[in-house]
C-alpha cells in the first residue's frame, strides 16, 4: 500500500509544506496519496541550494560518488516490491511492465556507479607547428554545475533514473521536476539519496505544475536543462533556455520493416510486445508496421490473432499485458484519432473500443498517411499496418515522418542492414528486433521533432561535464 501521504525533497531534506497534489491510481481513479506542491519561492530556493553544492559535489572523490550510486543500487533492490507496486498504482502500469522498469532503474544506477570512477581526459601533442614546439597539453571534463530536469509520466522511474544518476555520477547536482501524474517513484528516489552523505543542495525533487515551474527553465544560474516529454513542451522550453545546454528527448512514431525473408513468429511476438506493452505510451512503441506484400496478408493473420487474446484490466492482476492509460482525456484523444482513419477509408482490423481511460489494443490497414494516427505520435495501443514491395520504398517511408527516434528492421539481408543504418534519419537502427529495445548504457536519443542529445550513463555525462584544457610551456 502506498502511505497517505510523501513529502518532497528540498535541499536533501523532506518537506510538507502542503498536501495539494492529488496522486490517482490510474486503473480505479480513486486518491492513492498525496504529494505538496513546491511553489516558485521552494524552487528558487532549491537552485539557489544547488548553486552553493556545486563545489562541494565538485570535490567529491570518484569513489564517494560510486558509493552514492551503489546505495542506491542497494537500497532499490531492497524496496523493489514497494517501488513496483507504487509504479503500478500511479502510472496504471501493469505489475509485470512495473517489475521489469525496477530492474532497469537499478541497471541504471549499476552502470553509473561503475562510470564514476572512469571520467577520463587525453594527453594531446601540441608540437603541430614550429610555433607550438615546446607545448604540451592535456584535457579533462568537469561537472558542468548546476542541472534542471523535468521527467515525464511514462517511465516515472527509469527516465528519472537517466538523468539523476549520471548527475551523480559525474558530480553535478540537481533539481527535477517529476511529472505530476506520477511523482512517487522519484520521491522514493529521494528518499534513497537522503539517506547518503551527499552536500547539501546536491539534490531536490519537487513536484509543480507546469505554469509555475518556469524556473526550471529560464534560471540562468541552471546550466544544463534536460527534459523528457511532448515535442510541443520541449522545443518551447528550448526557446526558453536562455544561454544554458539543453537535452531533448521527446516524441517518435516508431516505425518497423518486415522483409520477405523474416521468421513471421518471431516478429510477431516482438510487433505486438514493442506495439502494445504498458498500452503503447513510450516514445519508441512501435507505430507503424511495414510488410513485404509477399508475406503482408500471413503477417496480417498473425498480428490481428496474437492482438485479440492480450488481457486487459487491472495492471495489479499479474496477466494483465493492457491497463488503463495515463487518464480519460489521453484514451478518448487516441480513440478519436482511430475514429478518423475509419472515416477517411482505413480498415479496423482489431480492438477500436474504448472504456474510460481503458483503450483496447487496435491495429488499423489501409490508413491514409494524412492521419494523425500516422503522421503524429499515438502514444498508446494503436499501430498501422501496411505493405510494401521494395526495400528502398520502405526505408523512404521509415523517413517520411517529422519524427527519428529509433527504428526496427527484420531481415536477414547483411546488406539491408547496413543500408538501414546508413539511411534511417533516425538516433537508432534495431535489426532482428522492434525500435522498442533498450538497454540503459547505449546511447539513446532522436533526430528531428525527436530531440537534441543522447541519454544512456556515459553519453549523458558527457552533456554534465565541460572540457577543460591545460596547457604547458617549456621554455627552450
Amino acid at each position: 500500500m502506498l502511505r497517505k501521504s510523501y513529502p518532497y525533497y528540498l535541499a536533501n531534506e523532506p518537506q510538507s509544506p502542503n498536501q495539494d497534489l492529488e496522486v490517482r491510481d490510474k486503473f480505479s481513479g480513486e486518491v492513492a496519496t498525496r504529494v505538496p506542491l513546491a511553489d516558485a519561492a521552494a524552487i528558487d530556493q532549491a537552485i539557489g541550494h544547488a548553486v552553493e553544492a556545486a563545489q562541494p559535489m565538485r570535490e567529491m572523490a570518484a569513489y564517494e560518488r560510486q558509493q552514492v550510486l551503489q546505495h542506491c543500487v542497494d537500497r532499490f533492490t531492497e524496496r523493489s516490491e514497494e517501488l513496483a507496486h507504487a509504479l503500478c498504482v500511479e502510472a496504471g502500469k501493469p505489475i509485470k511492465d512495473a517489475q521489469g522498469e525496477v530492474g532497469r532503474l537499478i541497471d541504471t544506477f549499476r552502470i553509473a556507479a561503475e562510470e564514476s570512477v572512469r571520467i577520463y581526459g587525453e594527453v594531446m601533442p601540441m608540437d603541430i607547428a614550429p610555433r607550438a614546439r615546446g607545448y604540451s597539453g592535456q584535457w579533462k571534463r568537469v561537472p558542468i554545475g548546476p542541472c534542471s530536469f523535468i521527467s515525464p509520466f511514462n517511465f516515472p522511474l527509469n527516465l528519472a533514473a537517466h538523468k539523476i544518476a549520471p548527475a551523480l555520477a559525474v558530480g553535478c547536482p540537481f533539481v527535477l521536476k517529476p511529472a505530476s501524474l506520477t511523482p512517487i517513484g522519484a520521491i522514493i528516489i529521494g528518499e534513497v539519496l537522503a539517506e547518503t552523505d551527499l552536500p547539501k543542495g546536491a539534490f531536490s525533487i519537487l513536484p509543480a505544475r507546469r505554469d509555475g515551474s518556469e524556473l526550471f527553465t529560464v534560471d540562468e544560474r541552471i546550466k544544463l536543462l534536460s527534459f523528457t516529454g511532448s515535442p510541443g513542451v520541449g522545443w518551447m522550453l528550448k526557446g526558453q533556455a536562455g544561454k544554458k545546454k539543453v537535452v531533448l528527448e521527446l516524441g517518435g512514431n516508431a516505425a518497423v520493416i518486415v522483409d520477405h525473408d523474416a521468421d513471421l513468429d518471431d516478429a510477431t511476438d516482438r510487433i505486438v510486445f514493442g506495439a502494445f506493452y504498458q498500452s503503447g505510451q513510450s516514445c519508441i512503441g512501435v507505430q507503424r508496421i511495414l510488410i513485404h506484400e509477399d508475406v503482408y496478408d500471413a503477417l496480417k493473420e498473425k498480428l490481428v490473432a496474437k492482438t485479440r487474446v492480450l488481457k486487459m484490466g487491472d495492471p495489479k492482476d499479474p496477466d494483465t499485458f493492457i491497463g488503463p492509460m495515463i487518464s480519460e482525456k489521453e484514451a478518448t484523444r487516441l480513440d478519436g484519432w482511430v475514429r478518423s482513419a475509419v472515416a477517411a477509408g482505413a480498415k479496423l482490423l482489431c480492438g477500436g473500443n474504448r472504456d474510460g481511460a481503458m483503450l483496447e489494443a487496435t491495429l488499423l490497414e489501409g490508413v491514409d498517411a494524412s492521419q494523425d494516427v500516422v503522421c503524429e505520435e499515438a502514444f498508446g495501443p494503436v499501430a498501422v499496418l501496411s505493405r510494401f514491395s521494395d526495400f528502398e520504398d520502405a526505408l523512404a517511408s521509415v523517413n517520411a515522418s517529422k519524427f527519428g527516434l529509433q527504428a526496427g528492421i527484420f531481415t536477414r539481408d547483411l546488406y539491408k542492414a547496413q543500408r538501414a543504418w546508413d539511411v534511417l534519419e533516425v538516433g537508432g537502427v534495431v535489426i532482428g528486433d522492434v525500435p522498442s529495445w533498450r538497454v540503459d548504457h547505449m546511447p539513446y536519443g532522436g533526430v528531428k521533432d525527436s530531440g537534441l542529445g543522447r541519454e544512456g550513463i556515459r553519453f549523458a555525462m558527457e552533456d554534465m561535464s565541460e572540457i577543460r584544457l591545460l596547457v604547458v610551456r617549456t621554455p627552450s
